[in-house]
């Protein structure tokens, strides 16, 4: 055997062991648990090898290395092929131990990768085509941040994103409104691995699934390819190679076997979603010609995939060419570090937010913000699904995001500071999700309030994994008016306080609208600002801090020591407290009023200030919303009411509206007198 052959079969036996050492971990890993999903790691461990092992920038010792390749595994039930992955690479978890503990209470080895249990996860995936969208955001984020930093001769900027997916990543609607964005904003440095196994758990695609993806991925205006062998390492080499120098995003449909190599079950459904067995198991392993106990990791195989020293070169190099980047651009060079590294506002980023104390709908309000802003937060970034001129969030001048070549109008192109998401909320909010898990940015995505339903899988993921998305949606309430109750929010504020780690913000005028847009930038995760169509007129002097605090005391009447009575509004029903406290302060009732602009924000105050806001002794309260009154006890409590619509709405103008639904100074006076009496019989 001459010397060219015999080192050609040792790295081919070197690497069929490292591809089958993930295999037999992800096995060994769902077999203990006795709960998971083998399938789909057995069959894209040579695709997980190849992108860890030889295509990928990282550096295990710096998980959050700026200038890293991403990897989204959209097809995230198929978890243990990034875990078994990122062990080998050498990361420092997880660990075989952590291995072992695969979907076990404290474990950061979840059923579904979630980013914020390890380092190395990109983002929380799980609910299919989330994902997808996720890398089209980081994608986007990366063409951004390098059309602004990137100069001739120095690139720093030129990070990829890789990742695999599903069938049933492909079904999902959102994935297809991604995969469109993606194709017409030529999102080049994106290249997806198509899991094609033609399996779901149901059994063959071929049930609901027949249409030629390729061609519907051809329509989008993405590259794609075919590489007809999963275990065929050299095939996707060539194919990842030719996707990585194509200008269009890419897909490769790679023809796999789910569990493969397991003699009865390989290529069923019954491999997808269950531990194959002890018996399957013994039985693939011997397919395998693999020997050894569970969970082993052979020394020359942990040798051959340790990615510590390559990294470490990757990351040596970049650093050297941002140190001359720096020499040659030093102002660029530290916003790059405050907005990429550090990921921190300006320091004097505050000083430009304005003063608002007209009469204004707070959609309007809020775009005035947006653009007094805009220059002094150069990172805020962000659009609209195809309803900018409603909801406010153009950035005057700003030209619009486009692919190269396709923009119009001043600073158009890559450098556009304008969005255009089309009609594809789901997508957009995903696509948010991305863009932030990228860093460098903070997105800020629009719609109707009433839409945030097409929103709701990425909002909840936005929660979930605690990213700074900005949510403006505009419309929200009957105060829509003529477009009736298919566009009127009704249930939908309820609904998203209900969401743990999502704070949502309804303010009541121009200072509230600015408070918001404060605490939304500054905020650890998501929140959505809940506007106005309608004008609505200033409230007065408030305390700086009123709409970070979530309530506050906006006006006594007549009060001395405790009030008798306490009116609570949000948004556009704030004024009628205020209209109804005038009439009754008139009676001799001592009347408080409280702007809550933020539940969640007032909930998470100590008991101290919430009791100086609403104090305990004052049972007599009313609540007034325009939404369902769902939730609105825990503030009026068992002797107060609450004026809201636990009906839909109608088609009408929106002051006919208010007036038939019964938000009206005259009704909330009325309410409040009946709570007086009850109190007082």
């Amino acid at each position: 055997m001459s010397a060219d052959l015999e080192h050609a079969t040792r790295q081919r036996t070197i690497e069929q062991q490292s591809i089958d050492t993930i295999r037999t971990l992800a096995i060994d890993a769902v077999q203990r648990a006795n709960s998971g999903h083998p399938g789909m790691p057995m069959a894209c461990a040579p695709i997980a090898y190849l992108l860890f092992n030889e295509v990928m920038r990282h550096d295990p010792s710096d998980p959050n290395w700026v200038a890293r390749d991403r990897f989204v595994l959209s097809a995230g039930h198929g978890s243990m092929l990034l875990y078994a992955a990122l062990h080998l690479a050498g990361y420092q978890r997880p660990t075989l131990d952590d291995l072992r503990n695969f979907r076990q209470f404290g474990a950061p080895t979840a059923g579904h990768p979630e980013n914020f249990l390890l380092d190395a996860v990109e983002t929380t995936t799980g609910p299919l085509g989330q994902g997808f969208a996720n890398g089209v955001g980081m994608a986007l984020a990366a063409e951004r941040l390098a059309a602004e930093f990137d100069r001739d001769g120095h690139e720093i900027v030129d990070q990829r994103v890789y990742g695999i997916v599903s069938d049933g990543d492909l079904m999902e609607g959102v994935a297809s409104e991604a995969a469109s964005l993606a194709g017409h904003l030529r999102l080049g440095r994106l290249t997806y691995l198509y899991d094609d196994n033609q399996i779901t758990i149901d059994g063959s695609t071929s049930k609901a699934f027949s249409e030629d993806v390729l061609a519907r991925f051809d329509a989008y205006g993405w590259h794609t390819q075919r590489v007809v062998d999963g275990n065929d390492l050299d095939a996707l080499r060539a194919a990842i190679t030719a996707a990585d120098a194509d200008e269009r995003p890419s897909l490769i449909a790679v023809r796999t076997v789910i569990g493969f190599g397991a003699p009865t079950k390989a290529g069923t459904a019954d491999a997808h979603g269950a531990p194959l067995g002890d018996d399957e198991v013994a039985a693939t392993k011997a397919t395998y010609d693999w020997p050894h106990e569970p969970f082993t990791v052979p020394d020359e195989v942990r040798a051959h995939v340790d990615g510590r020293a390559r990294g470490t070169r990757l990351h040596t190099a970049w650093t050297e060419r941002f140190d001359a980047y720096r020499e040659a651009f030093p102002g660029e060079a530290a916003e790059f570090e405050r907005r990429v590294v550090q990921g921190r506002l300006p320091d004097d980023w505050e000083a430009s937010l304005p003063t608002l104390d007209g009469e204004a709908a707070t959609r309007k309000h809020s775009g005035a913000v947006i653009n007094a802003i805009a220059d002094a937060v150069p990172e805020l970034f962000g659009g609209s699904a195809d309803l900018a001129g409603s909801n406010n969030t153009d950035v005057v001048g700003g030209g619009d995001f486009a692919a190269p070549g396709a923009g119009d109008g001043e600073g158009a192109g890559r450098l556009g500071r304008n969005l255009r998401f089309g009609v594809r909320e789901h997508a957009m909010a995903s696509i948010a999700n991305g863009m932030a898990l990228h860093g460098g940015v903070i997105p800020y995505v629009a719609s109707f309030l009433v839409f945030t339903d097409y929103c709701r899988p990425a909002i909840r993921l936005s929660a979930l994994m605690g990213q700074r998305v900005v949510y403006v949606m505009t419309h929200d309430s009957i105060g829509l008016g003529e477009d009736g109750p298919t566009h009127q929010p009704v249930e939908h504020l309820a609904s998203l306080r209900a969401i743990p780690g999502l704070t949502v913000l309804r303010p009541a005028d121009g200072d509230e609208v600015v408070g918001a847009w404060r605490a939304a930038l500054q905020a650890d995760g998501p929140s959505v600002l809940a506007l106005t169509r309608q004008g609505l007129p200033p409230l007065g002097d408030k305390p700086v801090d009123a709409v970070d605090r979530g309530a506050y005391v906006l006006r006594d009447f007549g009060v001395r020591g405790d009030p008798a009575l306490i009116l609570i509004g949000t948004g556009s029903e704030v004024q009628l407290c205020l209209a109804a406290a005038e009439h009754l302060a008139e009676d001799g009732v001592a009347v408080r009023v409280v702007s809550m602009p933020s539940t969640e924000r007032f909930l998470a105050q100590d008991a101290a200030y919430r009791d100086t806001v609403l104090p305990v002794s004052c049972r007599a309260r009313v609540a007034v919303e325009a939404a369902t009154t769902f939730g609105w006890d825990r503030f009026v409590g068992d002797a107060g009411a609450v004026i809201g619509l636990d009906r839909f709405g109608a088609s009408a103008p929106a002051g006919r509206l208010f007036e038939e639904f019964g938000f009206t100074a005259d009704r909330v006076t009325e309410v409040a007198r009946e709570v007086l009496a009850e109190l007082d019989a």
